[in-house]
This record gives structure tokens, C-alpha cells and sequence, in this order.
């Protein structure tokens, strides 16, 4: 069910229903700039946590929070001679959080992207990528920090050269939101709860045990061996995924 960021009327909105699991009057949140910031900032925590929880168990099927207006896709000019490409936000600003996949145009006439091979650049062992003077079309690339590095070297340039599918930071309620609801499919209530559970471990509150229950029913818990609805639903999400069942191998010594 979608709960919108704030429904005084009915008293059904994120805010209000934070309100009710912290005890607080309705309008104690809602009505106070401070504590609405405070709200704010732990549910914009809890979208953090939820998009890791969504991508860590997506599989095929990769998730984005659907209140951004276009697609996690970016793309960087291919400079000649040039190797890495800093990326740090998309076009609409969002801050890149992880690069899942690289394209390139692979001659400065091409139209066709194809895909090019992830390595890790600081095993020297499999490349010399950061050293390696060669150029040509690129065939593989390299991750550090808020860049990508090109193997070999460009020798070409060509606009929107680069496109990568890319995981990035979800879409942040602010203190002008009310009918705007959570950017993802299911468990829209993770969104006060989590803030709530929070609030009541500073607070001591009475209902703490009950909130953390329904808390590690969600996102689940590693010490306890849980694993949480959220996880649960995203793993099994790709239903037109044919499932293939192969032999187990067993090893003799």
C-alpha cells in the first residue's frame, strides 16, 4: 500500500504515522519545523538502507528509486589520449553511488555501443592499466575512486563515447513534501518505522522491542540469521527469469 509523505486529514501519512508509533501528539512532528528536519533526515537514512537492501538481492533485475525522472543511465565524451572519466552525479544531480555496467562507442564513426570488461586496476598482475601508454578502442576499464580508467587509452574522441548503467542515491524527501510517496514498489511503511525504532532506542520508549521486531521483519538481520521481506521480495521479483536447475558437483578427496 503507498503512504504519502504527510496526510493530516487522514492521518495516514508517513509523518503522522511516525507520530502515532512514537507516542507524540499528531501535529507534534508535523506542525514543528525542528522535529519534521529530524524526521526527515532519518527517513531519507531509511531510503538509504532500503535501495542497499534492494540492490544487494536484485539479481536481473536492477532496482532504482522510480521518483527520479529518468533512467540510472549516464553518459561521458570520449576524449583521444585521454584515460580516466571522473562521474560524481548524473544530469539531474543525483550522487553516483556504484558503476554495475560499461559501454563504449568503440570508433569515432560507431553507433553501436558494446559492452567493455571490468578488472581491478591495483592487480598489476592482471593489467598495467595505469601505466600503459598504448592507444586504441578500449576493451576494458578500471573502478577508483569517483572515476573509470580506459584500457587501452582512446584514440579516437566521440561524444556520448561512454554510457554507463549506474546505481545512485534515491529520491530525498525535503520539508515542501506531502503527497510525494516512497520511490519504490512495496513496504512503504520501513519508512516511519525505522525512523520510529530509532527515536525509541534514544528514547527508551516502551514499544522499543515491538518496533525493532517489525524493523529486522523488513530489512532483516545478519546476527540473527533473518532474512527481511524487502530482500525477500527483490529475490524473487525477476519471475520471467527461466530458472535452470543444474547438478550439484561433489568433490572426493
Amino acid at each position: 500500500m503507498s503512504i504519502a509523505f504527510s496526510n493530516t486529514t487522514t492521518k495516514r501519512g508517513l509523518v503522522q504515522l511516525f507520530e502515532k508509533e512514537i507516542g507524540a501528539n499528531y501535529g507534534d512532528v508535523s506542525g514543528n519545523s525542528d522535529a519534521l528536519a529530524e524526521f526527515i533526515s532519518r527517513a531519507n537514512n531509511a531510503i538509504d538502507s532500503y535501495l542497499l537492501l534492494w540492490a544487494s538481492s536484485a539479481g536481473t533485475w536492477q532496482g532504482d528509486d522510480i521518483n527520479h525522472s529518468s533512467y540510472p543511465i549516464i553518459t561521458a565524451n570520449i576524449s583521444s589520449g585521454q584515460r580516466d572519466y571522473p562521474f560524481d552525479e548524473d544530469e539531474d544531480d543525483n550522487k553516483i553511488i556504484d558503476v554495475s555496467k560499461v559501454l563504449i562507442l568503440p570508433s569515432a564513426t560507431a553507433t553501436q555501443y558494446v559492452e567493455i570488461d571490468p578488472i581491478d586496476e591495483l592487480k598489476t598482475s592482471l593489467s598495467d592499466i595505469l601505466v600503459n601508454s598504448t592507444t586504441g578502442t578500449p576493451t576494458k576499464y578500471g573502478k577508483l575512486s569517483n572515476g573509470i580508467f580506459l584500457d587501452p587509452v582512446p584514440s579516437y574522441s566521440v561524444a556520448a563515447g561512454i554510457k554507463m548503467i549506474v546505481n545512485r542515491e534515491g529520491s530525498y524527501f525535503t520539508t515542501n513534501d506531502t503527497t510525494k510517496v516512497p520511490g519504490v514498489p512495496v513496504y512503504h511503511e520501513y519508512f516511519y518505522l525505522k525512523p520510529a525504532y530509532e527515536v525509541a532506542s534514544i528514547k527508551g520508549l516502551s514499544n522499543l522491542k515491538e518496533l525493532e521486531k517489525k524493523v529486522i521483519d523488513l530489512e532483516g538481520s545478519e546476527r540473527l540469521g533473518v532474512t527481511g521481506k524487502i530482500k525477500e521480495f527483490f529475490g524473487q521479483r525477476e519471475r520471467d527469469v527461466r530458472k535452470i536447475m543444474t547438478h550439484k558437483r561433489i568433490y572426493y578427496i
